[in-house]
C-alpha cells in the first residue's frame, strides 16, 4: 500500500508522475471564465478589477500528512498565493493543506445551504 493516496487513473485524470509529500495537496483547477454575470444580468468583463476572487480546484492528490482533505474533494483556495506546475500536458497548483480555505459540501437533498459564494 502507497503512503500517499492518489486519484484512480481516469480518462479526465490520468496517472500523474508524483508521490505528494507531507501535507502537500495536488490540485486540478477549475477553468476560469473570463466574463462573469452577476445575478441581476450585469455582465463583468475580465478587465474589470474589483475585490480579490478566491478559486476552486478539484484534489487529484494528497500527501501522507494531510487529514481533512481527500483526493476527489473540490476545494477553495487563494489563487495569488500558489505555485503551479505542468505535469503531463496540464497546470496543477500545489497548496499545502492549510492554505486550503474550505471544502465543498454537496447540500442534502432539498435543504438550501443559503451560502453566497
Amino acid at each position: 500500500m502507497s503512503k500517499t493516496r492518489a486519484a484512480a487513473e481516469t480518462p479526465d485524470r490520468p496517472h500523474l508522475p508524483i508521490r505528494m509529500l507531507h501535507d502537500r495537496l495536488l490540485v486540478l483547477p477549475e477553468a476560469d471564465a473570463a466574463e462573469r454575470q452577476t445575478s441581476a444580468g450585469l455582465v463583468i468583463p475580465a478587465t474589470a478589477v474589483g475585490p480579490k476572487k478566491l478559486a476552486w480546484g478539484g484534489v487529484v492528490a494528497v500527501g501522507e500528512n494531510v487529514r481533512r482533505v481527500e483526493v476527489g474533494d473540490r476545494v477553495l483556495f487563494d489563487p495569488d498565493e500558489r505555485a503551479e506546475v505542468d505535469l503531463a500536458g496540464k497546470d496543477y497548483v500545489l497548496l499545502r493543506e492549510r492554505d486550503v480555505h474550505g471544502v465543498f459540501e454537496e447540500p442534502a437533498a432539498g435543504e438550501r445551504t443559503g451560502l453566497y459564494l
